[in-house]
């Protein structure tokens, strides 16, 4: 007997946990900033409109009608073409490889608001801090220690239950994600002088843009919209196949969209303003987090409070995706090899341990191999994997797989899609699901691949 999710708020706060995260709350602040602010925040939500929501719903629908994970999805609806499978596999695979670094920068964040809060950052310096992240990088121990309690908390999570563990506790981590981000944003856009990082963020500078290239932010956008839904490795259609068929997917995707968007705009109040406030440039790429905002909440009053509440924001924007994934790597297992969900998750959380230690490792022991060149290390060598292989291949997999008679047909798509009340999904968009995403999802991984090695 299949689980299902005892509520629609569930499932939907599940479906957002999964796709708020780090690359919300963390690159999507830095990405706007080097990015020229209003014009790639507009085309953010376009590039959502066009191809993210499409492929979110087209997830959900499979898994829906599947009731199996990515795993077995195919095999559930298109028994006579095996090739399908193949997708199961990748997916799998790529909820792994995802989980292998995801573990690790999820650490970093309990780590930091556990040092912030303890007043360890109290009286550093940009460099001081500076000097303690690369500190704490250099320490396999602790960075291993702290991916391994991400990795057993999520395990002990799952085991419990889909409604008393996974939806439970992700309904609580929702709702304090939520909370944080409101008290943040509205401390960060009353700071003296953050007015202008709200006018740089929100506002289209055509200047800003032309000085840029607005092809440049354009892809950025697309990127950023593509890859913040996490789709293409069967992460979304695994909530689908723990739902009913009461309401349609096309609206049901546009909520999830909706409040992911809402996190990661949120997220650049939160950081640009505050940055604007102390003079500090929003476009410093991935160190804005861990050195310069440290620095930022040393110089404003009650610094530590509001850089506790700040770590402890991010550590609930990563540990909510860090527990949907785990529940889909669960469900995998489970379909796979017919073993129990506790039996799954010992499995599961052994296995994820294990492939941790690379990315742990990358920072220190093995610091040497560079594998994309100086300055790179085996969290890149993951990241890549995923972001610029596994999600666009998987995601043009499902946009095949939803409209081609070769595939399970648009007919079959349309029809478990509009299952139930809601907001339909258009019958009009055929050619445009068919052959316009297509061709900009192979557009996005080409331009990937020549972003890495061109």
């Amino acid at each position: 007997m299949r689980e299902k999710l005892a509520s629609r708020l569930g499932f939907i706060f599940l479906s957002a946990g999964c796709a708020i995260g780090l690359g919300n709350v963390w690159r999507f602040p830095y990405v706007a900033g080097k990015s020229g602010g209003g014009w790639f925040v507009l085309f953010y939500l376009v590039s959502l409109a066009l191809l993210g929501i499409p492929v979110l719903a087209m997830e959900f629908a499979a898994g829906r009608a599947a009731q199996r994970s990515i795993a077995k999805m195919h095999e559930a609806l298109v028994p006579e073409k095996r090739a399908w499978r193949l997708h199961g596999v990748a997916g799998f695979f790529g909820n792994l490889v995802l989980m292998m670094f995801y573990t690790v920068v999820t650490g970093w964040m309990l780590i930091y608001f556990c040092r912030m809060a303890a007043g360890r950052f109290d009286g550093l310096d940009t460099a001081g801090i500076g000097a303690a992240f690369n500190a704490m990088l250099g320490d396999p121990v602790s960075m291993g220690a702290a991916a391994v309690f991400v990795t057993v908390m999520a395990a002990v999570v799952c085991s419990i239950g889909l409604q008393s563990g996974v939806e439970r506790i992700s309904k609580v981590m929702m709702g304090m994600l939520l909370a944080l981000i409101v008290v943040l944003a509205v401390r960060s856009v009353l700071l003296p002088g953050a007015g202008k990082g709200v006018a740089f963020y929100l506002v289209p500078d055509f200047a800003k843009v032309r000085e840029i290239g607005m092809g440049k932010v354009f892809c950025e956008a697309m990127n950023q919209a593509f890859f913040t839904l996490s789709l293409g490795i069967g992460s979304m259609a695994i909530f689908g196949s723990y739902i009913d068929r009461r309401h349609q997917l096309f609206g049901e995707a546009m909520n999830v969209a909706a409040l992911d968007t809402s996190a990661a705009i949120a997220a650049g109040l939160i950081v640009i303003p505050a940055c604007f406030a102390f003079g500090i440039e929003p476009a410093q790429g991935p160190g804005l987090v861990f050195v310069t905002l440290p620095n930022v909440f040393n110089s404003m009053p009650l610094g530590r409070l509001w850089g506790s509440l700040f770590f402890l924001f991010m550590s609930f924007a990563a540990l909510t995706t860090v527990l949907a994934v785990f529940e889909n790597i669960v469900a995998c297992i489970m379909d796979f090899t017919g073993f129990t969900r506790r039996r799954a998750c010992a499995v599961g959380a052994l296995v994820i341990g294990v492939l941790s230690m690379p990315c742990v490792l990358g920072f220190n022991v093995w610091s040497s191999f560079r594998p994309f060149g100086e300055g790179t290390c085996v969290l890149d060598l993951e990241d890549f994997v995923v972001s610029d292989i596994l999600l666009p291949l998987g995601s043009l997999a499902f946009a095949l797989f939803c409209t081609r008679r070769y595939g399970w047909g648009w007919k079959s798509f349309i029809s478990e899609a509009n299952a139930g009340e809601g907001w339909p999904f258009p019958d009009r968009l055929r050619l445009y699901c068919a052959y316009g995403i297509p061709l900009i999802i192979i557009s996005l991984f080409v331009t990937g691949l020549l972003r890495r090695f061109g």
